[in-house]
């Protein structure tokens, strides 16, 4: 469980779902207004609760199961390159969905689409190996970073 809105009622053991409609350059900053919400995506999300909650309603006993509490295994980071991760991407590595201004991902030239593969003698297969392998470094350290762009393999040098 992370630290969300729905948290406290999963610590109650409160059943929770936690919906989503994507994210974007300015999500979870002040800068996130009105004109970055998915309205579309709400609308979905919204007729679905609908849906479900009627379905649930039918059900005489719902059966709440804990999830496996994943925040034990979350490596924790004492540097950032300032990337938004696409959460929606299944491939191999970490897509990168946007890049902050003036971090370290920006000053190497990594680019929205750009899918991570490698960081120093890491492999990046999925988000939680990023994060891994994210973990190992400090501020100052310098590091070689392995991505693919547009079906090219690259090699950049990254200082945190």
């Amino acid at each position: 469980v992370g630290p969300s809105d729905h948290t406290s009622f999963y610590l109650q053991d409160i059943p929770v779902l936690h919906f989503f409609t994507g994210q974007h350059e300015d999500y979870h900053k002040p800068s996130d207004d009105a004109d970055k919400l998915n309205y579309d995506g709400m609308e979905k999300i919204t007729s679905y609760i609908v849906q479900l909650v009627g379905e649930l309603d039918d059900d005489p006993k719902l059966i709440f199961r804990k999830t496996k509490n994943e925040s034990e295994e979350v490596p924790r980071f004492k540097v950032a390159m300032g990337v938004i991760p696409d959460y929606l991407y299944d491939g191999e590595g970490m897509r990168i969905d946007g890049v902050s201004e003036d971090k370290p991902a920006q000053k190497a030239g990594l680019q929205k689409g750009d899918v991570v593969v490698q960081m120093g003698d890491s492999t990046v297969t999925d988000m939680m190996s990023y994060m891994r392998a994210l973990s190992v470094f400090e501020k100052g350290n310098t590091t070689t970073v392995v991505i693919n762009r547009e079906g090219k393999t690259m090699e950049v040098e990254i200082t945190f």
